[in-house]
């Protein structure tokens, strides 16, 4: 079967209103056409993310009645650390409520004024926290991430070359440690091979950096492993996991996405004196080492959504489920990210519409009139959250890559749902000609994309005017 049925059934649903086009007109002015600021219960699909989304299982909601709520040392907190160590294998198994904190945590503890942390591609928080230290936030991802046309297979790699190229200009004392951002969600949720990890462990070890991973995405990019690179077609996932944090130091985790969970994350790592000070960090911002800031229960649940996870059935469908809308899609003529990433499909803004240039906000130009002619919500990625500016000139520096992100969120829309989403996306496509651009009129100094305000253009030369 080319698409996998799902793998599970439903027992429990909820309701969705359906909006007129005249109200989400309303409410995307009432928004300043920031999708972020818009009412979930005004969605039909919602694909804004794939983070703190999903379904849980009954297993997992079983568990939930489980929770040991003792302040210090519950039973679930021993259950989470023995799966989060059986499956990553470091030493220090560090809770926190989202993957946010464990970067926060890390990098203010680790990272200082001055420094540089490479990665393939950092996403908006890594970035954000990095930048927060006074540090540059480097990607170093291969050059092919950047081609949207390009099917290579294993498009998150780190390009090993430049990064050693990096480490000689910058200095190595001058890097704390290098990241690598499994899968690379970025560049269109590409996966990066385990051949590319042995080699920047080989690079880093050399030059005594540590290596860590951002591993929210760990199990979708186990699966790409075993379904793309050679001598892994019978290979457990949990194996090749196994495997593939042998190569590291340590990770943070958003537990959001492959953990299955609605709220979570840890950070897991090797070294000791860094463990020390972070947990120390910990008790001051998020709470007692043994629940982090999480409830007893929200630790249960996420030590069986991570095993859950590894399940070959559930990722066939998972991943197959996003394959069957990008190749409706690509079918249809409409312009993707290729190949089609693990946990959403990435409208090429820049080909969708080529009469908006980047200085309009072409992707969240996308991203509006998709909501406000289907109710389907989706994510800028592009010049909104990754645009910047000269130092001296004040100019904006466009990103490469111009994308709308359709994050799918794990066990819950049907595939009935997915066809509708590919066939509004087509609709859309053969009327793009009459989407306008955006004009920003506010903007934080910070992950401006969560709070930016914006108006939209009658005349596409204004915006060409106030940049």
């Amino acid at each position: 079967m080319k698409f996998p049925s799902e793998p599970f059934k439903i027992k429990v649903v909820e309701p969705i209103r359906r909006t007129t086009r005249a109200e989400r007109e309303r409410l995307l002015r009432e928004a300043g056409y920031n999708l972020f600021r818009l009412p979930a219960e005004s969605v039909y699909v919602d694909l804004l993310t794939d983070s703190g989304t999903s379904a849980m299982s009954d297993h997992q909601w079983a568990g939930m009645m489980l929770g040991d709520e003792s302040y210090a040392g519950s039973k679930n907190y021993y259950h989470f650390e023995d799966t989060v160590r059986s499956i990553f294998g470091y030493k220090h198994v560090i809770p926190t409520h989202q993957g946010r904190m464990a970067e926060n945590l890390l990098f203010s503890t680790v990272v200082k004024p001055g420094m540089c942390v490479p990665n393939n591609i950092h996403f908006d928080t890594t970035r954000a926290n990095v930048e927060h230290q006074g540090a540059q936030a480097l990607d170093v991802v291969v050059k092919m991430a950047y081609d949207p046309h390009d099917e290579s297979p294993f498009k998150g790699n780190m390009d090993v070359i430049r990064l050693e190229e990096t480490i000689n200009r910058v200095g190595r004392d001058r890097i704390p440690l290098v990241l690598l951002t499994i899968t690379n969600n970025s560049g269109g949720g590409q996966p990066v091979s385990m051949e590319n990890i042995r080699n920047t462990r080989a690079l880093l070890e050399r030059y005594g950096i540590p290596l860590f991973f951002d591993a929210c995405r760990f199990a979708e990019n186990c699966f790409f492993i075993k379904e793309r690179e050679p001598g892994y077609a019978d290979r457990s996932i949990l194996e090749i996991a196994r495997e593939l944090f042998s190569y590291g130091d340590g990770c943070t985790m958003s537990a959001k996405k492959d953990g299955l969970v609605n709220i979570g994350g840890f950070l897991n790592l090797n070294h000791d004196q860094w463990a020390q000070d972070i947990t120390n960090m910990l008790i001051l911002v998020e709470g007692f080492p043994t629940y982090g800031g999480l409830a007893g229960r929200d630790l249960e649940a996420m030590a069986r959504g991570l095993r859950e996870v590894l399940d070959e059935d559930y990722l066939n469908f998972r991943v197959g489920q996003v394959r069957y809308l990008g190749e409706l899609l690509d079918q249809a003529g409409v312009p993707i990210v290729k190949p089609i990433g693990g946990h959403a499909v990435y409208l090429n803004a820049k080909e969708f519409l080529p009469h908006i240039p980047q200085a309009e906000f072409p992707a969240q130009s996308l991203a509006v009139s998709l909501y406000r002619e289907h109710g389907i919500r989706g994510v800028e990625i592009g010049t909104v959250m990754f645009g910047t500016k000269e130092a001296g000139t004040g100019r904006t520096l466009h990103p490469e890559l111009e994308l709308v992100r359709l994050a799918i969120p794990r066990r819950v829309y049907t595939n009935m749902q997915i066809a509708y989403v590919a066939e509004s996306i087509i609709d859309l496509y053969r009327r793009r000609e009459g989407i306008r651009g955006l004009a920003m009129t506010y903007e934080a100094p910070m992950l401006r994309h969560f709070t930016a305000r914006f108006e939209e253009l009658e005349d596409r030369s204004l915006a060409r005017a106030a940049s």
